[in-house]
């Protein structure tokens, strides 16, 4: 079901930016595999899966920490965060998948020469990788990870940075997310959101909701195609 707060005028954008992991994939089970074999390699306790994707969203550095319960050792958090990327590098494409319904609504909303890019908190390599392991490369003029600038969402700097890239407003720019991490990423740039409820943390739009609410990559496509 589509829940509009605010009316996106879709004729005047420009720019569609998009998140990655739990909008355009489901990465869960292969991040998880990774923070576990990370857990295993430094005698630690497992996670399970569902756990793990709680942690999911605000990039590499902080999952890990999550998933080591927040230490105050540096040094530690460091080395456990390396062998995750590591592990991780490895096997980022075992089992991630396209969500259903997404390169319809791809080629749907990126009709008449708009422009889509992604911008996640994942660093940028892995997330290229994906993007193109994939076969979404087609689809994306851009592909910015949580590293690719100084800040990682929901600053606005990366944000930002596409629209400039690609000569935008503000008012021509959506944000489409799984997590208040997105819709607070375009509250925080000033441009449109929608949120999407099959990713790993919908819950959060409670507290920050986006102008647009949507269940399925098909309502995506009725939403902003054409």
């Amino acid at each position: 079901m589509i829940h509009t707060n605010r009316s996106i005028p879709v004729a005047q954008i420009k720019l569609v930016l998009w998140d990655l992991d739990g909008t355009l994939v489901n990465s869960e089970l292969d991040l998880a595999h990774a923070i576990n074999a990370m857990l295993r390699q430094f005698h630690r306790q497992e996670l399970p899966v569902e756990t793990i994707g709680t942690y999911i969203g605000d990039g590499a550095p902080m999952l890990v920490r999550r998933a080591l319960g927040d230490p105050n050792d540096e040094g530690f958090v460091k080395e456990a965060l390396e062998y995750f990327l590591l592990y991780y590098r490895e096997h980022k494409l075992d089992n991630t998948y396209v969500y259903d319904g997404i390169i319809p609504a791809l080629h749907a909303i990126g009709i008449n020469g708009r422009k889509q890019a992604v911008l996640t908190n994942k660093p940028v390599r892995p997330s290229r990788d994906i993007v193109a392991g994939l076969g979404l490369s087609e689809f994306f003029a851009q592909v910015y990870g949580g590293n690719s600038f100084d800040t990682k969402k929901p600053d606005p700097l990366g944000a930002k940075a596409l629209m400039h890239e690609f000569g935008c407003t503000p008012e021509e720019t959506v944000m489409v997310g799984d997590s208040q991490i997105d819709s607070l990423t375009a509250h925080n740039a000033g441009m449109w959101s929608v949120g999407v409820t099959y990713g790993f943390a919908p819950e959060g739009f409670k507290h920050a909701p986006p102008d647009v609410l949507v269940d399925t990559p098909a309502e995506l496509a009725q939403v902003l195609g054409g």
